[in-house]
């Protein structure tokens, strides 16, 4: 498989697509089968999207992977993945979350999806539980992410985060998130210290405004003295009518959905204002409707012209 820096530094001048992907509910693979015509470069597998029971981004990213494929080959036979990547030669992310898990469990799971041919990582923190939800469940935090994306990097040298030898070192390619809704210079300094503990590409929370990106990378520069020094993944929202719109959308975002304007649409033209400003690697983030389903017809529906 590819790794996503691999892919960027081939890439050239066309545009590359991360898409957003939630894992199922259940044992249920119907959403798995949706995802072969989406056309993105790589299919990023959220971590348990909002605090709700999943199957786990490992285990739908090895499926992607497989090409959708649920069956695993015959005991003593490994079956590998296509050589063009996962389903419908798409790639695969995964993310992780430092909330749920202490240093022990989550090395243990990274090992485990390092032996399922998973290549490429995006640590986050998670939502933090509300009072009401820490009735019911506790965060466990052992990590925050700069750390745990150090400790990565160490497992990538063949090191547990105790200093013990492991018997093979891991090859991860380690993602970073970053939100520019946060305040720029806390998050410029947020991302600096992932920077520095061996993140090797970012994806950006979704925002509507294209000039953001650039204030962003001046409050970077003006705060270490140098420019990012690493690939962005900006975060492209596809809205929906009956959908959850993130952060303050405009105003004409909101009058073109309520006048009957396909979000995809709006979305292309969101897009092509991003390449516009040379944002050419982006995050495409699926409508997620009321109805908790995602529309994935619709971030097939922006790709489209973009293929080839």
């Amino acid at each position: 498989m590819t790794t996503v820096t691999q892919t960027l530094s081939l890439a050239g001048d066309r545009p590359v697509f991360v898409c957003d992907f939630s894992p199922p509910r259940g044992a249920d693979l119907s959403t798995v089968a949706q995802a072969k015509d989406i056309g993105a470069d790589f299919l990023c597998v959220a971590y348990s999207p909002g605090k709700s029971v999943r199957v786990d981004s490992t285990v739908i990213a090895h499926l992607l992977a497989r090409g959708g494929d649920a069956k695993p080959p015959p005991f003593g036979e490994r079956k590998p993945p296509p050589s063009g990547g996962g389903i419908a030669g798409q790639g695969v992310i995964f993310n992780l979350a430092c909330r749920d898990m202490n240093r022990l469990a989550i090395q243990n799971h990274l090992l485990g999806a390092q032996l399922l041919g998973l290549e490429n990582v995006v640590v986050l923190q998670g939502d933090g539980f509300t009072e009401k939800e820490r009735e019911a469940v506790k965060g466990v935090n052992d990590y925050q992410p700069a750390e745990l994306i150090r400790d990565i990097q160490r497992l990538n040298r063949g090191e547990d985060f105790r200093g013990g030898k492991l018997r093979a070192p891991t090859a991860f390619c380690v993602g970073a998130v970053v939100d520019f809704s946060k305040g720029l210079d806390e998050e410029a300094r947020r991302a600096a210290r992932k920077v520095e503990s061996g993140a090797d590409f970012f994806l950006s929370q979704t925002f509507w405004d294209v000039v953001v990106a650039g204030r962003f990378h001046d409050t970077y520069q003006r705060q270490t003295g140098s420019p990012f020094p690493k690939p962005i993944f900006y975060g492209l929202p596809v809205p929906a009518k009956d959908g959850i719109l993130f952060g303050q959308p405009p105003e004409w975002v909101r009058r073109d959905l309520e006048q009957g304007r396909p979000g995809a649409d709006i979305a292309e033209e969101l897009l092509r204002a991003f390449l516009a400003e040379g944002l050419r690697a982006i995050y495409l983030v699926p409508p997620i409707l009321r109805s908790g389903r995602r529309d994935y017809g619709a971030a097939r529906d922006v790709l489209a012209p973009f293929k080839g």
